[in-house]
């Protein structure tokens, strides 16, 4: 366990210690949402050659999925500061997953595309649903921490996905890789419905417990706030700017990763299961490691502001030496290459999610999310679209890993330049 992070655990159980049994909820829906996500990437060089895709028809099956996924962000957000969180993950996962599984039924670009757009519609709702309920059970001391520790599960996705879906395809074709991880998402629906509720609503929760998830200043309104108002803030625009530059280039790793090793150094599909097991275990140190970080800074006496600044600007700088990849001579260096970039990222990732819950009050994090995430997506379809028409010419993925090494330092000047203290919106 990462330094200091077991005594965060051992000082909270002296309260209580349900709401890490809620991030643990939160952590394998994240698994669950990548797996259903990144079976594609996994199979696209397979399914390419059955099915004939071109390199721009690839990149448009991927923006399907982002621009729907832009379009529920956006949409899912509002429906969760509305509806809350124990309906909002509800419908979204029974959504995604059988979008997921109705991907086994496609033939065709047109297919895919199609059943990437509703796989693109459901998983939209995880991320603000998440981030609404991390703000509801953590207090602000805490929540990098846990948004660090169930955003590990998209790691853990990636991890199991290329684990197990390449012995799927195998054994039983690539339908059924679509069908069984698909299938998953029912069975944390169990477990979800039993276990969760607010806090102010959970019985049995200790009070002390109650207490200190609530021991931050109190909220002088739940009245929702309209959009129009959230985009007058910088706030809003530091949070939605920073998504819109960095989110890309996780979905290029997602999507495009496995394709660059088969391209780069002929990896199969039985090849490509350990490189990419390794680069997203390598995120997962990331993920929490970065949420840690920024919480003991905090703990240590650093600002809010400095601590996650800090922590960001560490990760943007580990994010540069990406932009040689594409001259790596082995698989290992690039593996290690694109491991420590994409490390970055989860850590990066922990830190900007939880801006939206530094600087809003909790009745309008669902909304902030969600534009954030949509313009994320806005910017992935974007790359994704721009991603296969560069390949599709110049052969080479030069151009885009150098995109990719330089989006974090330009992503936290603008974060700078319009929210310089991270200080609340004065909604």
């Amino acid at each position: 366990m990462i330094p200091g992070m077991s005594q965060a655990f051992e000082d909270g159980s002296r309260r209580g210690r349900f709401r890490w049994t809620v991030c643990a909820l939160l952590f394998f829906a994240a698994t669950i949402n990548y797996v259903d996500r990144q079976v594609i990437g996994i199979l696209a060089p397979h399914l390419q050659k059955i099915f004939g895709w071109s390199e721009v028809q690839y990149g448009y099956i991927v923006t399907a999925f982002q621009a729907a996924y832009a379009l529920g962000l956006a949409v899912f957000g509002r429906l969760v500061d509305r509806f809350g969180t124990r309906l909002g993950y509800t419908v979204a996962i029974i959504f995604w997953s059988l979008a997921a599984m109705a991907h086994a039924a496609a033939r065709s670009a047109v297919g895919f595309g199609a059943a990437r757009f509703a796989l693109g519609l459901g998983e939209a709702g995880n991320f603000p649903t998440a981030i609404k309920a991390t703000a509801e059970w953590f207090p602000k001391r805490e929540r990098a921490l846990a948004t660090g520790i169930f955003n590990a599960g998209t790691n853990v996705g990636a991890v199991v996905a290329p684990a197990v879906v390449p012995w799927l395809t195998i054994q039983f074709g690539w339908p059924a890789a679509f069908l069984a991880t698909g299938a998953v998402g029912f069975l944390w629906i169990i477990f979800w419905l039993a276990l969760y509720e607010i806090p102010e609503r959970k019985r049995g929760l200790d009070p002390r417990e109650l207490a200190y998830i609530q021991s931050d200043p109190i909220e002088p309104s739940t009245d929702k706030i309209p959009w129009l108002k959230l985009l007058r803030y910088k706030q809003t625009w530091a949070f939605v700017l920073g998504k819109f530059l960095t989110d890309p280039i996780w979905w290029f790793y997602l999507y495009w990763l496995a394709k660059f090793l088969n391209a780069r150094f002929g990896l199969t599909l039985s090849g490509l299961s350990l490189p990419l097991i390794v680069v997203y275990l390598m995120t997962d140190v990331g993920s929490v490691g970065g949420g840690w970080a920024s919480s003991h800074l905090i703990k240590k006496g650093r600002t809010v502001n400095a601590a996650r600044k800090t922590v960001m600007l560490v990760c943007a700088l580990c994010v540069v030496p990406v932009t040689i990849a594409p001259k790596s001579t082995t698989v290992a260096m690039a593996v290690l290459l694109v491991g420590l970039a994409a490390s970055a990222h989860q850590a990066w990732s922990a830190n900007i999610f939880t801006f939206v819950s530094d600087m809003f009050p909790k009745r309008a994090v669902g909304s902030v999310t969600g534009l954030g995430g949509a313009a994320g997506a806005a910017g992935g379809m974007l790359f994704s679209a721009g991603a296969g028409h560069i390949i599709e010419k110049t052969g080479s993925y030069t151009i885009l890993f150098i995109i990719a090494g330089s989006a974090y330092l330009l992503a936290l000047l603008i974060i700078q330049l319009l929210a310089p203290r991270l200080e609340p919106a004065d909604l």
